[in-house]
């Protein structure tokens, strides 16, 4: 059941990307955390629904270690088969669009704060978007989708997912006691107990991932620590206390709160 629910958890991702947009919101303590929650109650409807569909049409037991289940439930309808495979096409793309909303930003940030290289911190002149890192992002992650295989791909990037989570949960426990004077339009309940449930529901579904999806973890979290030890750490102004402030190629946001 564990490792089923940690190959499932790859279809929840990208809701965490609505909080690279608060820069761009017109109300960012308003609309990140409905934008979070709204997103995950949506999606968490369409897939019960969808289960129901399919549960509905066949016994489930034929979908068992079928990697393309919605197909076999409509192998005898030709017209239902591009129904679906236009469908799964349409979702595919709004995947990569999420996909390519935020993350380029994320990166764009580490930018701002020098634990990348400025070049990535810049933003189209007109459109006002991170271009750079939106083209490199696009570029970096169609070649890897290409040479590599999904079922690893999704294992490696809900491993990554589920490590990052971790540490939010135990950021907010950190945040409420070095700085308990913040100001937080919205704020997580039952603290600490909420984010203690988090971590330790995280830490279940990694441990129930191969042992493989691991090893490839340690390298690539190796390789990221490689990284900061020997540039961003020197580079971070953040950690130097030094105010990242504004620059011709970072104009301020374009909703002014």
């Amino acid at each position: 059941l564990m490792s089923g629910a940690a190959i499932v958890f790859f279809a929840f991702i990208g809701f965490d990307a609505v909080s690279t947009t608060a820069e761009e919101a017109r109300n960012p303590q308003r609309d990140m955390p409905i934008g979070i929650i709204a997103s995950l109650i949506i999606c968490t409807v369409l897939y019960v629904l969808m289960s129901a569909v399919l549960t509905g049409i066949k016994k489930y037991t034929i979908y068992a270690g079928d990697a393309a289940a919605v197909a076999t439930a409509f192998a005898s309808k030709p017209w239902a088969q591009a129904l679906v495979s236009a469908g799964a096409l349409a979702g595919t793309t709004s995947v990569l669009l999420v996909f390519q909303l935020g993350q380029p930003r994320i990166f764009m940030a580490m930018a701002r704060d020098g634990l990348l290289p400025q070049y990535f911190a810049k933003i189209h002149p007109r459109f006002r978007t991170p271009h750079i890192t939106t083209i490199w992002t696009g570029v970096v992650v169609g070649v890897v989708a290409m040479v590599t295989n999904i079922g690893e791909l999704a294992d490696l990037t809900n491993i990554g997912t589920l490590f990052a989570f971790i540490l939010v949960c135990l950021g907010v426990n950190v945040l409420r006691r070095v700085a308990p004077e913040r100001q937080r339009p919205f704020r997580v309940p039952f603290v600490p107990i909420f984010p203690i449930l988090g971590v330790l529901m995280c830490l279940a579904l990694m441990l129930s991932l191969p042992v493989m999806t691991w090893i490839r973890f340690v390298v690539w979290l190796a390789i990221g620590l490689l990284i900061y030890f020997l540039y961003s750490v020197r580079h971070s102004k953040l950690r130097r206390g030094v105010d990242i402030g504004l620059t011709e190629d970072i104009p301020p946001p374009l909703i002014k709160t």
